[in-house]
């Protein structure tokens, strides 16, 4: 993880938030609690519409990101880079062809990309893989042009955040789901606080029940190598006040495991996911902050199967002795199971999405909580994990590039995404976002499984 100064999220919550309308705007209550819509305007496009690069725009995520984006009225032209393609072509007939023209790219080829994003792009959207994200960012800063994508900020090496202060370029990671679309409801949950003592946020894509149909009980809606790496990541939480730190190889223990009941999912749990402390931090949160923590949500049993897996090497990166070509489990975890973890044309996914902020408010111990619940869309094909990932991308990148969001530097949703209009954005592209807010009780309900 950066020093905080890299990223600037010793600043905290108050020099950065969206506070302008509390919780008494213009919101529409239903079914006891209230679905979160606004009334803002949208932002002014000068100079005839926004030009976007879209990187990976063939794939998953890639294709949500241009049915979004080629349905925007601010949007004038979409650069579609690719290596191939061929998923665009399969799925043209829900794009606005006439704003988007392919180019073949690979973006390891560093002068080619910087010319391409030369070519009066006003924003590039990157959805390839993590790997490629630091030769992204280069070229962006070379190009001085900004960049958002979907990826945890903590990949990119220290300095990057005064580098692109100095060129005046905004990166934008975490522009996603999770991260992404939890930062923003986390941010705009603390803004509406006094004081936050809890913060906390669960999410997942996993089959709906019919569609989990093998001992994983999950299928792919991204890249199947980046949840493995997923499952190898670190991750802190804080509890009673104290940080603990859970190393990559204990993700999956028992003792770390939580079981929540999610409305219209059912039973889940709650696997560690990643560094709470860090997020916690950009808003300025520990002074007062005594729980915070993130989690990855799947069906019952995943952890238990994953635990048994991590304790025999199947995720290690040791190649295997004996076998030919220096195999490692990990890549045989890639090849053998990928294609065996694909959703049929009419299955669906589901995303589900908890975040909860307990502090006090007006003198009133208070729990927000913010749920998220979406389903592939079978008309279009694009799961929910896309339609979450790309159309908050998609939202973000559009921000930028109108000057809505004008800070540059490295940049993060949870501080520096304008949180009403991002909601109403959302909202309004069918992806619902429920509020409750009630005397605090046990955060989100959640608990713990037996060791």
């Amino acid at each position: 993880m950066w020093p905080l100064t890299s990223r600037g999220c010793c600043e905290g919550l108050g020099a950065f938030a969206d506070v302008t309308a509390g919780p008494g705007g213009p919101w529409h209550y239903k079914n006891g609690g209230r679905e979160l819509s606004t009334a803002h305007p949208r932002a002014q496009v000068s100079g005839g519409g926004v030009k976007v690069l879209v990187l990976g725009a063939s794939g998953l995520q890639g294709r949500a990101i241009l049915r979004d984006l080629s349905r925007s009225p601010s949007v004038k032209r979409i650069v579609a880079a690719d290596l191939t393609d061929e998923g665009i072509v399969n799925f043209r007939r829900h794009l606005n062809m006439d704003v988007i023209t392919f180019r073949r790219v690979d973006v390891r080829n560093r002068g080619a990309l910087v010319s391409l994003m030369r070519e009066d792009i006003d924003v590039v959207i990157d959805v390839l893989p993590v790997s490629l994200m630091m030769a992204v960012v280069e070229a962006a800063l070379d190009a001085r042009v900004d960049v958002v994508n979907s990826m945890y900020g903590h990949a990119l090496p220290p300095g990057v955040h005064e580098r692109a202060l100095e060129r005046g370029v905004a990166i934008m990671p975490e522009a996603g789901l999770d991260p992404g679309i939890d930062l923003v409801l986390c941010g705009y949950g603390a803004s509406l606080m006094d004081e936050v003592y809890e913060l906390h946020s669960y999410c997942g894509g996993f089959p709906e029940p019919a569609a989990a149909d093998n001992p994983l009980k999950y299928k792919i809606t991204w890249t199947w190598n980046g949840v493995l790496l997923s499952y190898k990541r670190p991750a802190r939480i804080m509890l009673d006040g104290h940080v603990i730190e859970i190393p990559a190889a204990d993700q999956h223990a028992a003792r770390w495991i939580r079981t929540i009941d999610f409305p219209g999912v059912g039973e889940l749990e709650l696997i560690p996911n990643g560094d709470a402390i860090f997020f916690a931090e950009c808003l300025g949160l520990p002074r007062t902050l005594r729980a915070t923590s993130r989690y990855s949500m799947r069906w019952p049993g995943h952890a238990a199967f994953w635990r048994s897996l991590v304790a025999l090497g199947f995720l290690s990166d040791e190649p295997v002795r004996g076998l030919p070509g220096a195999v490692t489990p990990h890549e045989f975890m890639v090849r053998h199971l990928e294609p065996r973890l694909q959703y049929a044309a009419g299955e669906r996914d589901i995303v589900a999405m908890r975040n909860i902020v307990v502090g006090s408010r007006a003198g009133v111990r208070t729990t927000i909580t913010y749920e998220m619940l979406d389903r592939r869309d079978l008309e279009t094909g694009l799961f929910a994990m896309n339609r979450t990932v790309g159309f908050a991308a998609s939202i973000i990148a559009q921000m930028i590039a109108t000057g809505e969001i004008a800070r540059k530097g490295l940049l993060t949703p949870i501080r520096d995404v304008p949180y009403r209009r991002f909601i109403d954005e959302i909202t309004q592209r069918g992806i619902v976002i429920r509020e409750t807010a009630e005397p605090a009780g046990n955060a989100g309900g959640e608990r713990r499984v037996a060791v």
